[in-house]
């Protein structure tokens, strides 16, 4: 009986977001597996496309003849049991298709253009191997596939004899090492020594060298390096018999030129002790509690997240780690690799293709125990889950803005549940979101109220910019800020100041009427970089030279609006030109390990003053750092977004936090032309309870989360019309099913109207209880299929991040 396998396509429209049923060939019959992808032909004609396996089956409800599987992608599964499960529920949950959640599961490099070769990695008997790789140690997939060597292959994968290693073209390749192995016995190599007498002292010291092998094999670096043993000589000994060359693939560590100071876990304060204890107890008894850990800044969190992880590790699990990008600095990488060495991958945006995948593999090789990462590493195949931490929870960045919409943390919930283990939430700050759950006893609130060793939390000043007007300062430093620098660079001291850039761009306007240069394709003004001396449009990647005539008026006074950090920079200069400056922003930290060098050069006490944008908000701890200044407080507060207020204040409280961390007391100057804001006043106090109380009063009052769940439905088309007459399409189908308290509003044209030569429109749907409205929206899009080809395109966010 033939077995059918069902298949996810990769091809994404409705009509494919279920399995398609294919025959398996006979030489494929026991090796298929769920989790496999397989090359199958797929509509009229011979179009051949991806597809992954999801089930193995013995019937079908398919009336006509089966097509059968044309050929396989890998030898072994690249989704398990748990991740193909977990797409079908990200599918549902984030209105997108099953084969875009398992592509995003998947490392880059098995998502890219590269070929595959299949290696040797153990012993084959020896008829064999010179049948299938005829004496080589590599062959590609494709000769493979040519000379139908594939069962036979999938035969030596079961044993763990041969695997498939990616090369990507033109990328990264897997690198080797030149290694030697002794082809003599001790014996066998003293008789040569013998030989030789008195004379060739080095070839002498070779062959002691290779006797000091000991079966063992030793890399050609290695040997040059201890045995000073020179190319000419090895070449005379592999001419001689005495030893052979062979290639050994070894991992790309990002992190192989620094050394990591091994550290043991702190004893930790009666707080610490009574946050961890009921974590480890829901970790001893297998139970999936979610908890969220509230500490202040310099509270510990990162201990308690060190000696959780270490009792998972004990008891034979791993641990998933998740920091926000911004956040991965060289710190957080230096506690866990301090604290657990080898055992602990780490996967980011700043890696190569190359070291993402060699890290990945000793993930799913189980090599790594411990994977500490930014968003997507929520989805490493980790296997044995003993704890899931997420830092820095109420970060919008564990919020992904393309399809699948999902957040890092339901992920985290969905596989916690799985693997029957605890979820951490830490922050300072949390989301309104968890902190209510917190309160409706969904998740288990703990916190630590007080900085380690009861050090003080910095004082913070608010200077009303208002009033620096009023005397004639028209600068970006107030006169407080400038003498509390100047004292800090005279003690020898360091100050961190951030420039608050969000909704804050600079830009270029005539004088004489008033022109600000567009983007010819969107809605929006053209940003001003003055690095590459262009204006720039931050929605479609347009770029032209900076005007020096108006396009308008053909006037010549032509002017830069608008704070950026170069501008910053030199007003500092100007101001303290004995100052020494670290700038931290994008311009600055393009370059791959440019965001550590900096650091560590700002570490090192190689600089007074850093200054940059948000990514200098988090995770740096510093001793020196006793002043922190806010440039800016106020810009994200006059942005139309209900969660302004909140992400105000949780800036605020994190950037205060980077003052005082040691023994030297801590400063905070925010300076602001809203001094009563409340988000600004409480963040001075350093009073999270209030704010949150103040800010759910006002949720509440306007109908907002956590009160209300939110669903955004963008419609978009290269014509105004038809994306228009879209969202009032699917307003009339939503509508008379919706209940009498869910609000509905729009459809209004997005707050950009145009990006990229397409219109947006949109309508934001507010809801208590909804039980149809999911699969309202499932039916919505599959009725807009046909014109979904023609253009049209319509995106369904769920507890979107952001409205505008």
């Amino acid at each position: 009986m033939v077995s059918i396998a069902k298949i996810i396509v990769d091809v994404p429209t409705m009509q494919t977001n279920r399995p398609y049923d294919y025959s398996i060939p006979a030489e494929f019959e026991d090796q298929i597996m769920p989790g496999m992808r397989v090359e199958v032909p797929f509509g009229q004609g011979t179009r051949k496309v991806q597809g992954f396996v999801v089930e193995i089956t013995q019937s079908s409800d398919f009336g006509g003849e089966l097509k059968a599987i044309s050929g396989l992608m890998d030898l072994t599964a690249v989704l398990n049991k748990e991740m193909l499960w977990l797409g079908q529920e990200m599918a549902n949950k984030t209105f997108s298709f099953q084969i875009t959640c398992y592509q995003t599961m998947l490392p880059a490099i098995l998502r890219a253009k590269y070929e595959k070769k299949i290696r040797v990695i153990d012993e084959i008997p020896e008829e064999l191997y010179f049948e299938l790789f005829k004496g080589r140690s590599e062959i590609s997939w494709d000769e493979a596939v040519e000379r139908n060597l594939l069962p036979q292959l999938l035969e030596l994968k079961k044993k763990e004899a041969v695997e498939i290693s990616y090369v990507v073209k033109n990328q990264a390749r897997t690198k080797k090492r030149r290694m030697i192995q002794a082809n003599l016995t001790f014996e066998q190599l003293e008789e040569e020594k013998i030989g030789l007498g008195k004379r060739a002292p080095k070839q002498r010291l070779l062959l002691e060298v290779l006797q000091s092998l000991n079966d063992q094999t030793i890399s050609v670096e290695e040997i040059r390096k201890t045995a000073s043993v020179s190319s000419a000589i090895l070449r005379e000994g592999q001419k001689k018999k005495w030893l052979s060359f062979f290639e050994e693939e070894v991992y790309r560590d990002p992190f192989e030129k620094q050394q990591f100071e091994k550290s043991t876990a702190f004893t930790l304060s009666n707080t610490q002790q009574q946050a961890l204890t009921p974590i480890l107890k829901a970790l001893a008894e297998k139970r999936s509690e979610i908890f969220l850990l509230k500490g202040v800044t310099g509270s510990g969190k990162t201990e308690i997240y060190l000696q959780t992880i270490a009792e998972t590790l004990k008891n034979g699990q791993s641990a998933l780690m998740l920091v926000p990008e911004i956040a991965l600095t060289p710190q957080m990488v230096n506690s866990f690799k301090g604290r657990f060495g080898e055992a602990v991958a780490v996967l980011h945006s700043g890696l190569s293709v190359g070291e993402k995948y060699d890290e990945w593999r000793k993930i799913e090789r189980e090599e790594a125990k411990v994977v500490v990462g930014a968003r997507s590493s929520i989805f490493a195949p980790v296997k044995n889950i003993g704890v899931i931490i997420i830092d820095e929870e109420h970060e919008s960045t564990y919020k992904q803005d393309e399809n699948p919409r999902y957040h890092a943390r339901d992920i985290a919930i969905w596989r916690a549940n799985y693997h029957h283990c605890p979820v951490v939430l830490g922050s300072a700050t949390p989301s309104l979101e968890s902190r209510a759950r917190a309160q409706k006893k969904v998740y288990t609130l703990l916190e630590l109220p007080e900085r380690v060793n009861q050090r003080e939390l910095p004082s913070v000043e608010i200077v009303d910019m208002r009033e620096e007007v009023k005397k004639g300062n028209r600068g970006n430093f107030s006169l407080l800020l400038q003498s509390k620098i100047k004292e800090r660079i005279a003690k020898k001291e360091q100050t961190v100041l951030l420039l608050n850039r969000r909704g804050y761009s600079s830009f270029v306007m005539c004088r004489d009427c008033g022109f600000v240069l567009p983007c010819p394709n969107c809605d929006i003004s053209l940003t001003l970089h003055m690095d590459t001396k262009t204006m720039k449009c931050h929605y479609c990647g347009h770029e032209e030279a900076i005007p020096r005539i108006c396009p308008s008026c053909k006037g010549h006074k032509i002017r830069y609006y608008g704070t950026g950090t170069q501008k910053i920079e030199e007003e500092l200069n100007e101001l303290l030109p004995e100052a020494k400056i670290i700038r931290m922003d994008v311009d600055t930290t393009r370059k791959k390990g440019s965001h550590e060098r900096l650091l560590s050069a700002f570490g090192n006490g190689e600089a007074d003053i850093l200054l940059g944008t948000q990514m200098i908000a988090k995770g740096l701890d510093f001793p020196n750092i006793t002043l922190v200044g806010v440039l800016n407080a106020d810009t994200g507060l006059g942005l139309p977004d209900f969660r302004a207020s909140e992400r105000t204040f949780q800036l605020l409280t994190q950037v205060s936090g980077r003052a005082g961390r040691a023994d030297l007391t801590g400063e905070v100057v925010v300076q602001t032309f809203n001094p009563e804001h409340y988000a600004i006043q409480l963040a001075q106090q350093h009073d999270y309870d209030a704010f949150y109380q103040k800010e759910m009063f006002l949720r509440h009052r306007g109908n907002y989360p956590p009160y209300y769940f939110t669903i955004l439905i963008t419609t978009s088309h290269a014509e105004e019309l038809k994306a228009a007459k879209k969202m009032q399409e699917i307003v009339q189908f939503i509508k008379p099913q919706l209940k009498a308290e869910t609000i509905l509003l729009g459809p209004t044209p997005k707050a950009v109207a145009r990006v990229n030569n397409r219109y947006y429109y949109q309508t934001i749907i507010k809801y208590k209880n909804e039980p149809t409205l999911f699969n309202q929206l499932q039916e919505l899009l599959d009725h807009s299929q046909k014109e979904m080809v023609q253009g049209l395109q319509i995106a369904i966010d769920s507890e979107p991040m952001h409205f505008i």
